[in-house]
C-alpha cells in the first residue's frame, strides 16, 4: 500500500540562501539498451519544499514547479529557481522556494494545459485540480471516480506535446490499477474545462506517477515512447506509442532500476533532460542527461501550452512530423 503522510508544517519554507548541486545517484542503474547513453544526477531536495515531493513542472526555462507534503490535505506547489550550468543543464537550485498554490492531495501529475491553466492529480481523492494562471488555490476540483471514470485513484497526467501522434491530448494514468486513459476536455465557460468521456486506453505496471513523451531519435528508444515513472517498482518504464499516443501491450523496456519512490516527471524544455522527484526516500529531484535537445524555437511551456487548443486538444490528433524534434 502506497505511503501516507499526515503532517503539519508550521513553516512551508526553509531559509538558507546556499543552492544544492548535482551529486551522483547512487544505486541508479540504465537499462540494458540505454547504458552507455545516457547519466544521471541527484540535485537533491528542492530547498524548503516540505514533506513527501509530488508532481513537478516547468514554469519557464529557469522555475520549477513542484509539488509538497504530497498526498495530504496540505498538500500545496513550491516555485524554486533552478541553476544551470555552461552547458545550459540544470545543476542546483537557487534561492529558496516559495509558496505558489495551495493543493490539497497533489500527487504525480502537475502539467500546464490549453489556457495557460495548470492540472493537477490528487490522491487517494482521485480529483484533477485546475488553476487559472495566477491563482493560488484551485480554482475547480473535478472527481474522476465513479461509472466509466478512472479506476482505483489517478496517480498522474500528462498533455501529448505538439509533433506526437495523439497531440493535445489529455492522458490519465490511475496509480492504483495502473490503467491509462485518454480523457475528454471540453472549455466550461470560465476558463476551465470538465472532463467528459474518459476511455481506457492502455494499461501500465509499477504504480505510474509521472509521463513524459521521448521522440524516438534518442538514443536506445528508436520510435517515439512513453517513460514512466514506476512508483511501486522502483524504477521507470518505457512503451512504444500507437498511432494516438498511448503505450503499446508488451513494448515495456526498463529506462532506469534501483530508485526509491519515483514520482512526477517532466522534459527540460532547453536541454532535452528528463527530470523526475521522489516520494519518501530522499525526497529528491533526479536529472537524466543523453536526450537531444529541442529545437531552439520551442517555447517555454507555459507559453506553450496556451498554444495547444489551436492544435485540436478536444478530441484531435495530429500526426507526428517524422525528423522533427518534438519534447513533453
Amino acid at each position: 500500500m502506497r505511503l501516507s503522510l499526515a503532517f503539519l508544517a508550521c513553516a512551508y519554507f526553509g531559509f538558507s540562501a546556499v543552492p544544492a548541486f548535482a551529486a551522483t545517484c547512487g544505486s541508479v542503474s540504465f537499462g540494458g539498451d540505454f547504458a552507455g547513453s545516457y547519466s544521471c544526477s541527484s540535485l537533491g531536495t528542492p530547498t524548503g519544499v516540505t514533506g513527501q515531493l509530488g508532481g513537478v513542472t516547468f514554469l519557464d526555462n529557469n522555475t520549477l514547479l513542484i509539488g509538497g507534503n504530497a498526498n495530504t490535505a496540505q498538500g500545496y506547489i513550491a516555485s524554486i529557481d533552478v541553476v544551470r550550468g555552461a552547458d545550459g543543464h540544470i545543476t542546483g537550485f537557487g534561492a529558496p522556494s516559495a509558496f505558489y498554490a495551495a493543493a490539497p492531495q497533489i500527487d504525480g501529475g502537475l502539467t500546464f494545459g490549453p489556457g495557460g491553466v495548470l492540472f493537477a492529480t490528487g490522491y487517494p481523492t482521485n480529483t484533477l485540480l485546475q488553476y487559472k494562471p495566477g491563482s493560488t488555490a484551485p480554482d475547480k476540483i473535478i472527481s474522476l471516480g465513479g461509472a466509466g471514470g478512472v479506476g482505483g485513484t489517478v496517480g498522474t497526467l500528462q498533455f501529448v506535446p505538439q509533433g506526437f501522434d495523439g497531440a493535445g491530448n489529455l492522458k490519465i494514468a490511475s496509480y492504483s490499477t495502473g490503467q491509462f486513459y485518454t480523457a475528454t476536455l471540453t472549455a466550461d465557460g470560465s476558463g476551465l474545462y470538465t472532463v467528459g468521456a474518459v476511455t481506457l486506453s492502455g494499461q501500465l505496471s509499477g504504480g505510474p506517477e509521472g509521463l513524459v513523451y521521448v521522440d524516438g531519435g534518442n538514443a536506445g528508444f528508436g520510435v517515439d515512447s512513453l517513460l514512466v515513472s514506476e512508483y511501486s517498482a522502483g524504477k521507470v518504464g518505457t512503451y512504444t506509442l500507437d498511432a494516438n499516443g498511448n503505450p503499446i501491450a508488451g513494448t515495456r523496456r526498463d529506462f532506469i532500476t534501483g530508485l526509491n519512490g519515483a514520482e512526477g516527471a517532466v522534459i527540460d524544455p532547453l536541454t532535452g533532460d528528463f527530470l523526475f522527484s521522489t516520494f519518501g526516500s530522499g525526497n529528491g529531484l533526479f536529472v537524466i542527461s543523453g536526450f537531444t535537445a529541442p529545437p531552439a524555437a520551442v517555447p517555454e511551456p507555459a507559453t506553450w501550452a496556451m498554444m495547444i487548443a489551436g492544435f485540436g486538444l478536444v478530441g484531435g490528433t495530429l500526426r507526428r512530423r517524422h525528423g522533427t524534434l518534438a519534447t513533453a
